[in-house]
């Protein structure tokens, strides 16, 4: 049958899992430019503050995990990381080993960028031409299933509140320079589109717009930032505030750190109350999203 040579890859960023592999990390990350030695101590402090390393493998191993129990016995499913082990091209030469033909990959980044999503595309192209047929699942942000799991961590977040309706919800994505724009890059409008489902879902009266964790280069990114929402917020009397970083879908350093580290220490200057949603990680109705998907680009290609 089509399907028992089918297999399911989940493609994430990739990180260091140790602070003893941050700088070969950022050498992968950079193309192979080195890193100055200021910024690999900066970057690996960072990862201290989080434990010690990034959490990414361990829990897209756990949405993997999530997803074949999903799945069952139909779709095999694998994971590859774009900037670390086990990279993609290295998933790619185990899943031909066993005896796949074709893939169904997905990014677990629900927003369509060529710079994003459309690196790993062509990480995953150069891997596997000629030895595996692949289709990808390219944007996934206006799923509904994905759209209620996170109008759902929404509402529990909410709830920390004594006004849960007063408190003005930041929604953001990761930051990407502005010249993406130049090229019709669907990326900023696929993250309105999913906030404007969220905001419907709820009713919220009261959100924001923003990006995190923009690149420390001279070129501008795509804003406002973040803190930038916060400051706004603080100058009009606001004391409090809720973080939902839609654009991401598990814990890790731009979560962790960016979000939990320095913008609280950020709200905590301006005199606000700072929370943010909880990572969505291996959330049923995020592991029910992805089997749809999986399923269905399956039957497109008519591969089960």
């Amino acid at each position: 049958m089509a399907a028992e040579r089918c297999a399911v890859l989940l493609m994430a960023y990739g990180g260091p899992g140790n602070l003893d592999e941050v700088e070969p990390y950022l050498l992968d990350v950079r193309g192979g430019r080195p890193t100055s030695p200021e910024l690999v101590e900066e970057i690996r402090g960072r990862y201290a503050r989080i434990g010690g390393g990034s959490p990414i493998r361990r829990l897209t191993e756990a949405q993997a995990a999530a997803l074949r129990r999903a799945l069952g016995a139909e779709l095999p499913v694998y994971v590859g990381m774009r900037h670390w082990h086990p990279y993609i091209a290295e998933t790619v030469a185990r899943i031909v080993a066993d005896g796949r033909q074709r893939l169904v990959a997905i990014a677990l980044a629900p927003h369509y960028s060529a710079m994003s999503v459309g690196a790993y595309e062509r990480k995953l192209a150069e891997a596997a031409a000629g030895r595996l047929d692949v289709g990808v699942v390219r944007r996934w942000g206006d799923h509904p299933l994905f759209l209620d799991a996170v109008a759902a961590r929404l509402r529990d977040a909410l709830a920390r509140f004594p006004d849960p309706a007063g408190v003005p919800v930041i929604f953001t994505a990761h930051s990407l320079p502005q010249r993406i724009l130049a090229n019709g890059d669907p990326y900023p409008d696929e993250f309105r589109a999913s906030v404007a489902a969220v905001v419907e879902r709820l009713a919220l009266a009261r959100w924001h717009l923003a990006f995190q964790s923009a690149g420390a280069t001279p070129e501008p990114w795509l804003g406002p930032d973040a803190g930038e929402v916060l400051r706004a917020l603080a100058a009009e009397g606001g004391r409090e505030a809720l973080i939902a970083p839609i654009g991401f879908v598990c814990d890790h350093v731009e979560i962790l750190y960016d979000v939990d580290v320095e913008y609280r220490a950020l709200a905590a200057r301006l005199g606000m109350r700072l929370e943010r949603t909880a990572s969505l990680n291996d959330d049923p109705l995020l592991i029910a999203c992805l089997a749809d998907l999986a399923r269905r680009a399956a039957s497109d290609r008519g591969w089960r």
